[in-house]
């Protein structure tokens, strides 16, 4: 089944598809996989009434994306339960013109208004934070490996999913991360460290004690940024790197994420050896609330090739 969605966001900004596939490495671990050859985006989505289905988005017919949800024909209720899911993902609900109207009148990143800024999330806050944890203190091959493990081995499978590997499933429940024992994670995923806390955390979402999902449902209105911030380092193993990052993928863009890419990055770019934190948080203070954001498109412009001129 093929469904098409407008590449308009909710204030009438143009979405631009590829830029939002390719927004940040997390985009590339499992259930997620960047296809760039095809430049396609493939996600294996949970679903509250059925198996999960895996998913392939790509563009469509001018001015619109399309979504071909893989494996047998889907009802109405299935298809409409996943193209929630894929708004989701794709932050289709999420109105950058406000955002949009602050870049316009900078010249290192006026080139945003053309549809870039829509970080690609999880479909829940708890994947999320896994993520985080696994990016922490390692080399990226090192979280690739962990987060593999855990979907393979602990994702539900989509029909027709191959029967080894990662494709095909789901992040896996809290649930499913709790009843995995200490082992899974030192001898399978080979986490480290970070075992005990991944089996800590898993735990006290799947018992209810912690409710990480009130987060992304949250406004700054109703928790702020700062609040959300000491609620995700309180959690193990979220520190203020984990938690900056987090906060990203939640849509919270006030906090800057300083780790040892970043920083080089922005100095490399500003033909510096090296720039205090403090400068870059002085560049970016005008954003506010998105200042965070304007930082990381800052440091991706070139993460995909520039247009021709026409």
């Amino acid at each position: 089944m093929r469904l098409d969605f407008p590449l308009v966001g909710p204030g009438g900004e143009p979405i631009d598809l590829w830029r939002t596939f390719v927004s940040h490495g997390v985009a590339e671990l499992p259930p997620m996989r960047v296809d760039e050859e095809a430049r396609l985006f493939e996600v294996t989505v949970s679903l509250p009434a059925s198996r999960p289905r895996t998913v392939r988005i790509a563009s469509g017919r001018p001015g619109f994306g399309q979504v071909t949800i893989l494996g047998r024909p889907v009802g109405a209720r299935t298809a409409g339960e996943t193209m929630k899911a894929v708004a989701h993902i794709l932050r289709l609900d999420e109105d950058l013109s406000a955002f949009y109207e602050r870049a316009a009148a900078d010249p290192d990143l006026s080139w945003v208004t053309a549809g870039a800024g829509r970080m690609i999330r999880s479909q829940t806050v708890f994947e999320e934070v896994v993520k985080s944890i696994c990016t922490t203190n390692c080399a990226w091959g090192a979280t690739i490996r962990m987060v593999t493990a855990l979907v393979e081995h602990l994702g539900a499978s989509a029909p027709g999913a191959p029967a080894t590997g990662p494709a095909g499933r789901a992040f896996p429940t809290p649930e499913a991360m709790a009843g995995a024992g200490l082992g899974f994670y030192r001898d399978v995923a080979r986490a480290g460290y970070r075992g005990a806390y991944l089996l800590q955390l898993a735990e006290s979402v799947a018992e209810g004690r912690v409710d990480l999902e009130s987060l992304g449902r949250a406004g700054p209105e109703e928790i702020s940024d700062e609040e959300v911030s000491a609620r995700l380092q309180a959690l193990p193993g979220v520190g203020p790197y984990a938690a900056a990052h987090t906060m990203m993928m939640l849509g919270r863009y006030s906090p800057l994420i300083l780790d040892s890419w970043t920083r080089p990055t922005y100095a490399r770019l500003r033909r510096r050896k090296e720039v205090k934190d403090s400068a870059i948080l002085r560049r970016f203070r005008r954003y506010g609330r998105y200042a965070g954001l304007a930082f990381w498109l800052f440091l991706t412009r070139d993460w995909v090739e520039a247009p021709p001129p026409a």
